[in-house]
This record gives structure tokens, sequence and C-alpha cells, in this order.
């Protein structure tokens, strides 16, 4: 279900550092090495076959771009959200 802009708001602000580009969910994380960029992406990889929800991840030696949207929608979901909030509690497994 397509979210408002209010929903969106609200969700955005329990997020830290993602922000909403071009009506997508975006996030860039930095890490010290290529090789601690790759984990991070076989982690989201993991979390997203979870959720059968996928994100489009573009890796940039040690950056990793998240973008999150429902394809289905067409616009931003619970989906979305509930699955960042996961890549972010994930992190504190890296």
């Amino acid at each position: 279900m397509l979210l408002n802009k209010q929903e969106v708001d609200w969700r955005i602000g329990e997020l830290g550092g993602w922000k909403i580009e071009e009506g997508k969910l975006k996030k860039i994380f930095k890490f010290k090495d290529f090789i601690s960029a790759i984990e991070f992406v076989n982690a989201v990889a993991g979390l997203a076959e979870k959720e059968n929800h996928h994100p489009d991840i573009l890796i940039t030696y040690n950056k990793v771009r998240i973008t999150l949207w429902t394809h289905d929608v067409g616009g931003l979901s619970e989906k979305d959200f509930n699955l960042a909030s996961k890549i972010e509690k994930g992190l504190i497994d890296l």
C-alpha cells in the first residue's frame, strides 16, 4: 500500500541518515574498505531475500548506496521502511 506524505515524513524521522530523493528512500553507507562494503551488501542481500523485497544497490569501492521503493505500488510503502530499519539494525552485527 502506497504511503502518503504524512506517513513517509513520520517514518523517515525514525531512520538515521536516510533521505527521500526522487520519491525513493536512499542512504549511502561508508566503510573502511571494499571488503567491508561487500560484507555489508551480502548481509543486505540476506535480509532482502527474507523480506522478499529487493533494493537497488550500488557499490563504489568503500561506499554502498541503497535505494528502496516498492515497484508494485509505484512509490514508498511499509516494506521500504521496514527493510531500511532492518538494514540499520543489521549494521550492529557487522
